[in-house]
């Protein structure tokens, strides 16, 4: 932890020290001058964050901890970073009896902008379930926002450095109830209680950021929007508009998923027809295997229904195709003694588990659905709503006909609970949640209605994760958002277009884009 090293009546002294009146001086100074006092002010906020950070407290046992600590400066190519770490109340609305969990976040700036004051721009990963980037270098959307922004990478609660959930942690709590209790913690209201929890100690004044949210970070700026408008400057959101009816509107975006789904299978077999005949091979030897499957590397099992939720990724983002097509060019070991069984290669099953990544990040199957939920329960909604396509996605039977196999897309079933080993743990718990019917609520029609703060939104016409005419309906209630709609990138716009999405963002809110 950084420390100060100056007398107390120093400290004082500075901390005291009235800035409206350091100001109505400014221009009777010299350039010198002017450039001293500007060095002071910059050392007086850090000192009173370092102070701010040294206050000691408690938790609920009584143990001493730190609130905030930030850590020292240091580099990758282009980038100058800093870590933060924050302890949150588990329940803020219960904070007094609450545990703490600790939440990350890593400050970025250009190289040399270190003191220099500017605006915040905190960035929400999507998911839910996974942690923030590690930027390598300047590059994309970051070396684009950091020209005038500091930028902040916050993983939200359960990943990354902030307490992450992992398959191994998570079962430190032995219940299945109260694992299922301690994870109602970890939605969007809650990801947002955090960042405001760590903008009135960031921000110099806490005074509002600006955010930026990607996929289901943009539904959590949604619901900041809704709840807590008075900590923000401006909003950005790509790829992430939610529904926001009452009850759980999961069904809704399932059956209207189905219709991209199907249409983005359609496409990748136009592209890659040799696919048609190896897929149907794969599901066949899959289906005739014994127990329907075949063994995965971490304990699991492949099977038919496994194989098509390769389609999340494959489908959806910018070169899914071609690397699912690569990936099933290597589905087979080659036969190298005459006689020998076919067998599935060890390389496809190897890529298969990365792909999926429940291993390291299973709060994204746990608490998919729950995102959508708002006084109601969600009741296995991708399950029931698939059972009404069966004819279509049933992939046993689509190979026996010598019919093309379809993928899945960002559904979560019952049955993975089975058959990932990473999600076995939390079969019960998980069954609770989707049984849970007094979620909070994560969005205020009311508020958004009457929104003031500032949004644009890039919207991809042909989002497989996000229907675009649910994102329409939702823009419509949320008052002075302003849309571009394009067909020019998937899903993964903002990671594939360099610094092009969020500059054209940027420039519809600063007006260097039309308004019509």
């Amino acid at each position: 932890m950084l420390k100060i090293h100056a007398p107390p009546i120093l400290i004082k002294a500075l901390l005291s020290f009235d800035l409206s009146f350091s100001s109505s001086i400014s221009a009777t100074l010299s350039p010198l001058q002017s450039a001293r006092l500007h060095r002071f002010r910059l050392r007086r906020t850090s000192i009173r964050a370092l102070v701010t950070m040294s206050v000691p407290k408690s938790d609920s046992t009584g143990q001493s901890m730190t609130e905030q600590v930030a850590g020292n400066w240091y580099s990758v190519p282009g980038l100058r970073l800093r870590d933060h770490r924050f302890m949150v109340p588990l329940d803020y609305k219960n904070r007094e009896a609450s545990s703490k969990i600790s939440i990350f976040a890593r400050e970025i700036v250009a190289v040399g902008k270190e003191e220099q004051p500017m605006p915040y721009l905190l960035y929400l990963q999507g998911g839910p379930g996974f942690e923030c980037p590690r930027p390598t270098e300047a590059s994309g959307w970051i070396l684009k926002a950091c020209e005038e922004f500091r930028v902040v990478l916050m993983d939200q609660r359960g990943t990354g450095f902030s307490t992450p959930l992992t398959p191994s942690s998570m079962q430190q709590i032995k219940s299945a109830p109260k694992l299922a209790d301690y994870l109602t913690h970890f939605r969007a209201d809650s990801i947002v209680n955090d960042a405001e929890f760590i903008r009135v100690r960031l921000v110099p004044e806490a005074r509002p950021w600006s955010v930026l949210g990607q996929s289901y970070g943009g539904f959590c700026g949604v619901t900041y929007l809704s709840f807590a408008p008075q900590g923000l400057k401006q909003v950005l959101l790509t790829g992430g508009i939610p529904p926001i009816g009452d009850g759980c509107t999961a069904d809704s975006v399932y059956r209207a998923c189905f219709e991209q789904i199907i249409h983005q299978n359609e496409k990748y077999y136009k592209r890659f027809p040799q696919d048609i005949e190896i897929v149907r091979d794969v599901v066949t030897f899959l289906a005739e295997s014994e127990a329907g499957g075949v063994p995965l590397p971490s304990g699991g099992i492949l099977t038919p229904r496994g194989l098509q939720f390769l389609g999340l990724s494959g489908l959806g983002s910018s070169a899914g195709f071609e690397r699912l097509h690569y990936m099933f060019e290597r589905a087979w070991d080659p036969i190298l003694v005459p006689g020998a069984p076919k067998q599935i290669s060890s390389y496809f099953l190897n890529t298969y588990e990365n792909w999926v990544s429940f291993d390291t990040n299973p709060l994204y199957a746990i608490l998919h659905e729950s995102i959508y939920c708002q006084g109601a329960s969600s009741r296995w909604s991708a399950h029931r709503v698939r059972a009404d396509h069966e004819s279509k996605f049933n992939a046993i039977k689509a190979a026996k006909e010598g019919r093309p196999v379809l993928f899945t897309g960002e559904m979560i079933f019952p049955w993975m609970f089975d058959e990932v080993k990473a999600l076995r743990p939390f079969k019960e718990a998980t069954q609770l949640l989707a049984e849970k019917e007094d979620w909070p609520p994560l969005y205020d029609v009311t508020a958004l209605n009457n929104n003031k703060v500032p949004v644009a939104a890039a919207v991809y016409y042909e989002d497989m994760y996000v229907n675009f005419k649910l994102v329409k309906e939702t823009a419509s209630q949320i008052a002075g958002i302003r849309l571009w709609i394009t067909n020019e990138y998937m899903h993964s716009g903002l990671r594939d277009g360099g610094g092009q999405v969020f500059d054209h963002l940027m420039g519809m809110l600063n007006g260097k884009k039309p308004l019509f």
